[in-house]
């Protein structure tokens, strides 16, 4: 990402207020019009301590992108099946063009949904077995088939691994090792540390700044952020396009 990319948050909280779609999640598990009252859209102080991008991250799109959606998820979260569907809409569209990318991270709520922790194990135990193709394969398939709301049986999960061609024993064996329990408590303490409080917590990285999108925004709300970045970058790249033309030397 162009580090000299200040994009103001106020700009992308605009959009998705303007678009109609600035949604909260209340402790009872239900949507509500959020009051923008500063919990929303905050930058660099909610997501500071945020781990950084690197190759060990779970990244579909140019890593490189200008915008780069970070997305904490929790498999049995009925708002984060809508995100997941909502975010593959943004990647289709913008994905193609290098302009977005999208980094999933394990946020499982166990207080809300004792599967979710187990059914991440399992995203990373389909990683392991052929690295991020089969990682997105398997948790395209998990988001698919699950009802939410701790709804899947867990006894399901080395079938989904044979549904996307991967060894249903192995993943089961590693399971039942504990291989990755480790990775997902460490995604749950990057979450927190980001400041997330419910799921899906979203942070948008625009150049060097981090800004909150929180909840399950839908794809006209991501769209009109997402523009609205695109077409901001466009000014300011004319912008100074015309500060180098103006301070050329002609003598």
């Amino acid at each position: 990402m162009d580090s000299k990319l200040m994009i103001p948050a106020s700009i992308i909280i605009a959009a998705i207020v303007i678009a109609g779609a600035l949604f909260m999640v209340n402790k009872g598990g239900s949507p509500t019009v959020a009051d923008n009252n500063g919990d929303n859209g905050q930058t660099e102080d909610i997501a500071k301590d945020m781990k950084p991008i690197s190759e060990a991250d779970h990244i579909l799109g140019n890593p490189n992108a200008e915008i780069i959606v970070v997305e904490y998820s929790d498999t049995e979260c009925p708002f984060c099946k809508r995100f997941h569907e909502t975010m593959h809409q943004v990647i289709d569209e913008y994905g193609k063009d290098g302009k977005v990318a999208w980094v999933y991270r394990h946020f499982p709520l166990e207080q809300l949904h004792s599967k979710a922790a187990k059914e991440a194990e399992a995203t990373e135990c389909a990683f392991d077995q052929g690295g991020n193709i089969t990682f997105w394969a398997y948790t395209d398939r998990l988001y698919e088939i699950t009802p939410s709301n701790n709804g899947l049986d867990l006894d399901l999960l080395p079938q989904i691994a044979e549904d996307v061609g991967l060894d249903g024993a192995k993943l089961e064996e590693c399971l039942d090792n504990g291989d990755n329990k480790k990775k997902v408590a460490d995604g749950l303490a990057d979450a927190f540390a980001s400041g997330g409080r419910g799921t899906p917590h979203n942070i948008m990285l625009v150049g060097d700044e981090k800004i909150a999108i929180p909840g399950a925004q839908p794809f006209s709300a991501m769209k009109a952020a997402i523009d609205a970045v695109l077409a901001e970058s466009d000014t300011t790249d004319t912008t100074d396009e015309t500060v180098e033309e103006d301070t050329v030397d002609t003598e």
